[in-house]
C-alpha cells in the first residue's frame, strides 16, 4: 500500500534555517504547509547539543555579526538574546615554524615583508570585491577572467612571502573547507562581497564572529519548530519530486505530499540525490553536479574553567597545516565551564578523518596543548562533529564553485524550475554561506511561491 497523501498549499524540503524560515513565513501568511526533514532533528547545518548539566554546545554554525539583519530579526521575534564573543587577551598564530602572540588581525611582529604582503593582498581583495554585483557575480566586468583561475593561482601571482602565502591560503580556503586549488577566484570574491568584504568574513569582533545567541542556535530553531508544530515531519528523506500541470507530488520514505509548489532548501549536492520528474533543466542539473562541499571537523573541548583567559589569551589561535587548524573560545554567556572549539577544515580535515578516533583525539589535543599548555590535554569532555560524515549535509558549511561554474551555471542558483523553487544559504546574494543568508533565502522563497500563485490566479 502507498503512503497516505497530505494535500497542502506548499511543501518545504529541509528543516535547516532556510526551510524553517520559509515554512514559518508561509504559515504566518495563512498558507497550509508541510515541512519534510530527512534527519531526526531540525537545524540542518546548525546543531545545538544541551548536556545534562545545562551546558549547550553548538556543533555546527554558531556565530552572528553586524549586518546579518534577518537572523537578528528572527531572534527578536522569538525573544532570543545574544552575547558578545570573548576577545580579551592575545591571539596566537603558528606560521612557517614560528609562534606569534598578538592583538588585532595579524601579528605585526612577523617578517615585515610578510606583513606588507598580507596587507596589500587584503587591500586588493577588498577592491576586487567592490567590482562584484552580488545579485549577478557572473556579470562582473572581469567575471570570465576571474572564474578561469583558482584561489591558489591568484596567490601564486600576488604573494612574494612564504608565510603570507601560507596564511592567506589556509585562512581563506579554510572558510570553504576545501583546498585553494579547488576554488574559483570569482567565487571567493563573490562570497566575500556578499558579506561586505574580507574584513568581515575573516574577522571576529564587529565581524562574522561578533556574537552568539544565548542558548546557541538551537534556541532559535527550536522556537521556530515549536511555532510550526505538526507542520514538521522528521525522518522523512525526500526521494522523488513529480511535477504536473496542476501541482507537484513529493515522495518521502513514509509520506506523500501534494502541493501547488515546493521549496527545496537542502544543500545543493544533497538536492542532486532527489529524482525529479520531469528532469530539471540542463543548467540546474549541471549545477547540482558542480557545487561540492568540503571537509570539516568541529570539536568541542570542555574544561573546569577557561584557563587560557587567566593566561592573558583570548582562546583564538590559528595554525595552518595543524590537526587543529583554528581554535576559538566558545564559552556560554556565563563564562563557565571552559569551552574551547577546534575547527579543522579542508585537506587537514580529510587527513585527520582517515585516523582512528583515539589517534585523531590525541593529534588534536597535542596541537591544542602546544598553544595553551598541558591543561589542554585533559578536557572533561571531547565532543567531535565530523560534518563530512553527515549524510544529509555531505560536508562543510559552504558549498563552493570550482573554476568555470559560476559564469556558466550561476544564473540557475535561484531560478525556479516549474513548480520547484530553491532556497538555502547558497542561493542568497547577501551573506552567502552564513545562517543569515539561509534565513534571507527562506523568506525570499516563501514570498516567491505566493507571488507565483497570485499571478497564476490573478489575485
Amino acid at each position: 500500500m502507498g503512503c497516505p497523501v497530505t494535500t497542502v498549499d506548499y511543501c518545504v524540503i529541509g528543516a535547516g534555517f532556510a526551510g524553517l524560515t520559509a515554512a514559518l513565513r508561509l504559515k504566518q501568511a495563512g498558507q497550509s504547509v508541510v515541512l519534510l526533514e530527512a534527519r531526526d532533528r531540525v537545524g540542518g547545518r546548525t546543531f545545538t547539543e544541551t548536556r545534562d548539566d545545562g551546558l549547550w554546545i553548538d556543533r555546527g554554525g554558531a556565530w552572528i555579526g553586524p549586518g546579518q539583519d534577518r537572523i537578528y530579526a528572527l531572534m527578536t521575534e522569538f525573544g532570543v538574546a545574544s552575547y558578545k564573543q570573548y576577545v580579551d587577551g592575545d591571539a596566537m598564530m603558528f606560521v612557517d615554524g614560528k609562534k606569534y602572540r598578538y592583538k588585532g588581525t595579524i601579528p605585526l611582529t612577523m617578517n615585515p615583508l610578510a606583513v606588507a604582503n598580507i596587507g596589500a593582498a587584503f587591500l586588493e581583495l577588498t577592491q576586487m570585491c567592490k567590482a562584484i554585483p552580488i545579485d549577478a557575480p557572473w556579470d562582473a566586468p572581469k567575471a570570465q577572467k576571474w572564474d578561469q583561475i583558482t584561489w591558489a593561482r591568484w596567490l601564486d601571482n600576488n604573494t612574494l612571502s612564504k608565510p603570507a602565502r601560507q596564511l592567506l591560503e589556509s585562512a581563506i580556503a579554510g572558510l570553504y573547507t576545501s583546498a585553494s586549488s579547488e576554488l574559483s577566484l570569482l567565487f571567493v570574491l563573490f562570497q566575500m562581497a556578499s558579506a561586505g568584504g574580507p574584513s568581515f568574513v575573516l574577522g571576529v569582533k564587529d565581524a562574522a564572529e561578533d556574537e552568539r545567541p544565548i542558548g546557541g542556535m538551537g534556541a532559535i530553531h527550536h522556537a521556530i519548530a515549536a511555532e510550526l508544530g505538526d507542520v514538521i515531519r522528521l525522518s522523512q528523506p525526500v526521494r522523488r519530486i513529480v511535477q504536473d500541470p496542476e501541482g507537484v507530488t513529493v515522495h518521502a520514505d513514509d509520506a506523500q505530499v501534494r502541493a501547488r509548489r515546493v521549496i527545496v532548501t537542502v544543500p545543493i549536492a544533497i538536492a542532486a540525490q532527489i529524482v525529479y520528474e520531469p528532469m530539471l533543466p540542463a543548467d540546474r542539473s549541471f549545477l547540482h553536479q558542480r557545487m561540492p562541499t568540503g571537509a570539516v571537523f568541529k570539536i568541542g573541548l570542555i574544561y573546569d574553567e577557561p584557563f587560557w583567559r587567566a593566561d592573558g589569551l583570548s582562546g583564538q589561535s590559528f595554525a595552518p597545516g595543524s590537526a587543529a587548524n583554528l581554535t576559538i573560545d566558545s564559552c556560554t554567556d556565563s563564562g563557565s565551564p571552559g569551552s574551547l572549539t577546534v575547527i579543522t577544515e579542508g585537506p587537514e580535515a580529510r587527513r585527520i578523518g582517515k585516523l582512528g578516533v583515539e589517534e585523531r583525539r590525541k593529534a588534536v589535543l597535542a596541537a591544542v596543548a602546544e598553544r595553551f599548555g598541558e591543561k589542554a590535554l585533559t578536557p572533561l569532555d571531547y565532543i567531535e562533529q565530523n560534518w563530512s560524515a553527515e549524510p544529509y549535509s555531505g560536508g562543510g558549511m559552504i558549498a563552493h564553485t570550482p573554476p568555470g561554474v559560476l559564469t556558466e551555471f550561476g544564473p540557475a542558483l535561484r531560478e525556479p524550475c516549474g513548480r520547484i523553487h530553491w532556497a538555502g544559504t547558497e542561493s542568497s546574494p547577501i551573506m552567502y554561506g552564513f545562517i543569515d543568508g539561509a534565513v534571507r533565502s527562506g523568506e525570499r522563497a516563501a514570498a516567491e511561491v505566493i507571488e507565483h500563485e497570485e499571478k497564476m490566479f490573478g489575485t
